[in-house]
């Protein structure tokens, strides 16, 4: 855990690879009162019709939105694919745009004892540097395969594609924090949640919203 400096929420930050069950885990944060927030959401709401991503993103890759002003991903993807510098582009775009997000999530939760970042590539995009811990959903490797090749529309070659953008999960979890293995059950998971969140909280009461 990195030294606290200053008031304000202990930042946990929450990452896994593919299939790991990191949304579950979120969830069960959640459930004991944690607030969480959810980086993919964030994107999803940028993405969106009206969201603050759209007109700029429209303006750099036209073409790419939809009948309702959303962005259209798959347009998106293909806009990008192959071409670093455009790739360069839409992140030089979103990357801002998911930043502020959470900084107003931090500052909507400046009273909470915790709060917890849900970033998939937190380590791949240094986004634990916003953060006072880490934690990483793991599970074996068969167990992930099973799991993602159980989703409807998934093949070999997009898993091995979408791991390829990942870190190791065996290099997350020699970095993070904790580890929250969810390969025993969701209980035993849940189980370890609740221990990490009683151990960061420890002493640190709620204080009222918006007071630092």
């Amino acid at each position: 855990m990195r030294p606290r400096a200053g008031s304000g929420p202990l930042v946990l930050g929450l990452t896994g690879s593919i299939g790991m069950g990191k949304s579950a885990t979120a969830a069960m944060f959640s459930r004991l009162g944690v607030p969480v927030h959810d980086a993919d959401a964030a994107v999803h709401a940028l993405y969106g019709p009206g969201g603050a991503a759209g007109a700029a993103i429209a303006e750099t890759f036209p073409g790419v939105l939809d009948a309702d002003g959303g962005v259209d991903r798959t347009r998106l993807r293909a806009a990008v694919l192959g071409a670093p510098e455009r790739m360069a582009a839409l992140e030089g775009i979103v990357h801002p745009l998911v930043r502020a997000a959470s900084t107003d999530f931090l500052a909507r939760h400046a009273g909470a004892a915790l709060v917890v970042l849900d970033i998939p590539l937190l380590y791949e995009t240094g986004g634990e540097a916003r953060c006072d811990a880490v934690a990483v959903v793991s599970a074996p490797a068969e167990i992930q395969r099973a799991r993602v090749l159980a989703r409807p529309g998934m093949t070999e070659a997009a898993f091995a594609a979408i791991l390829a953008k990942q870190m190791p999960d065996a290099e997350k979890r020699a970095r993070a924090d904790f580890v929250i293995d969810t390969s025993r059950g969701f209980p035993a998971a849940e189980a370890e949640v609740a221990r990490i969140v009683a151990q960061l909280t420890e002493g640190r009461a709620p204080r009222p919203d918006g007071e630092a």
